[in-house]
């Protein structure tokens, strides 16, 4: 039947999975939120326990879902299952994919809609919106964008349309084409913008901020730096997994891997270079949080020469980002029923993509019309699972966000580097990796085994409390 067939294409080289695998961690988050938490967690000391958590836990991770898609040949669902047949465990392991794709459905309906506020930053900056603009109004033209739920679901629908039009053409044609084109042109990007801040006159200003080391910081910044590290490289959503099922035979796992890692973490830091002394030249104060991109960035592009063209290329830089990663999204559900049902690629995608569009409304209606509809609502009256103008509780994109990121994905990463650790076990390691020396493969499975879930479960219980 068509889901015992294995994945008859593969990427051209190596270098076409690291491509695939770097645009599906590089997103919305390498270009904001990195570098803002750098910032606020004690610079150089953040960077230091970031990299130590990319090594120990997100790494390993990233290398489990590489070396279960490869070796399973087929979508994230049915590689997992074959793969525990082979070594007499439960078909249960599956439903870990299964978790990660319906997560990577979630995610990609709000990450659309946000990335569609990306999409419409592009028109507004090229048409001089924001030259000369102030802080306030700055705030008053975001709050308009997102009190627009026709605008919103306009984007959104772009985005979508996009995202599904790669999808749809296949692996060669439309994901492998797509990558070549995308990657190099967010790297120039990113290029152009560093060149530029490099100008302002307060590039120096930037590395201070970013790179300063304080001690004192380290603890406070531990939990942070291990939570970023962990989602920043997408896994648990099994997109990597379904990536590494068109990897070549002969590709080292193990050194293509430490490239996306490190890949990585250069666009990261690369663009807070780029970025705050941008802000700095503008006057305005970096510690911006999640308003860093669509306010505070906007006004510091309206106030500096040239702004308006860096605001341009900036966005689109974010827009390109955001694409790279939502391909990645819906790639393995696509995959999963296109192993099932052979020649469905083309309906599978438009319908699946279908589906996170509408849920995606819900997102859009959660900052304007919906935005009084609260979720899992606890007060004095006691608890409710929904309840319409209250304090508390969540909004619909609210509790999306929280399902998946703070439940689903850590779950699902768990899941895979166990299943990597303890069901393949050495010998397979031993195999996929071309490890020969003991004390090299028993410190990757050490990794496995311990250190990476020891990992996911500190991040899953540490975010189920806050």
């Amino acid at each position: 039947m068509a889901g015992d067939k294995a994945v008859a294409q593969v990427w051209a080289s190596r270098w076409v999975f690291i491509l695939a695998a770097t645009g599906s961690a590089v997103g919305l988050g390498n270009i904001w939120k990195f570098p803002y938490m750098t910032g606020v967690y004690g610079g150089g000391a953040f960077v230091l326990m970031y990299l130590l958590c990319i090594a120990l836990v997100g790494m390993p991770v990233m290398l489990a879902e590489t070396i279960i898609g490869r070796r399973g040949r087929h979508s994230p669902v049915v590689s997992l299952q074959h793969l525990a047949a082979e070594q007499g465990a439960s078909s249960r392991w599956a439903y870990g994919a299964v978790m990660g794709l319906v997560c990577g459905l979630l995610i990609l309906s709000f990450y659309s809609v946000v990335a569609g506020w990306s999409l419409s930053y592009i028109i507004d900056m090229g048409k001089g919106t924001f030259s000369g603009i102030s802080g306030e109004q700055a705030g008053a033209a975001f709050g308009a964008l997102t009190a627009d739920p026709v605008k919103l679901i306009l984007f959104h629908t772009v985005f979508m349309l996009m995202t599904a039009w790669v999808i749809t053409r296949g692996v060669v044609a439309g994901l492998e084409r797509a990558l070549r084109w995308m990657m190099p042109v967010l790297f120039l990007l990113l290029l152009i913008l560093l060149g530029y801040s490099l100008t302002t006159g307060h590039f120096m200003q930037g590395v201070e901020f970013l790179f300063h080391f304080d001690p004192a910081k380290v603890s406070e910044g531990l939990l942070p730096a291990l939570g970023h590290a962990f989602f920043t490289l997408s896994v648990g959503v099994g997109s990597i997994m379904a990536f590494g099922a068109y990897m070549p035979r002969r590709a080292p796992v193990g050194a293509t891997i430490l490239t996306v890692g490190l890949l990585d973490t250069v666009v990261a830091l690369g663009a807070g270079l780029a970025l705050f002394p941008i802000v700095f030249a503008a006057g305005l104060e970096p510690g911006a949080g999640p308003g860093l991109m669509f306010v505070t960035l906007p006004v510091a592009f309206g106030n500096i020469a040239f702004g308006q063209v860096m605001g341009v290329v900036f966005f689109v830089l974010v827009a390109v980002a955001a694409w790279s990663s939502s391909i990645s999204m819906l790639e393995p559900a696509v995959a999963y029923f296109s192993d099932r049902h052979a020649g469905g690629r083309v309906r599978f995608t438009w319908l699946l993509a279908l589906v996170c569009w509408v849920l995606g409304i819900g997102t859009v209606l959660s900052f304007n019309q919906w935005a009084e509809l609260k979720f899992f609502v606890s007060g004095s009256d006691g608890f409710a699972l929904w309840a319409w103008g209250v304090e508390g509780g969540k909004t619909f994109f609210d509790l999306v966000d929280y399902l998946t990121s703070r439940i689903m994905l850590p779950l699902g990463g768990l899941i895979f580097v166990l299943f990597a650790g303890w069901i393949l076990g050495r010998a397979v390691l031993r195999e996929e990796l071309e490890v020969q020396h003991p004390l090299l493969l028993n410190g990757l499975l050490l990794l496995l085994r311990v250190v990476a879930p020891a990992g996911i479960l500190v991040v899953f219980v540490t975010e189920l409390l806050k």
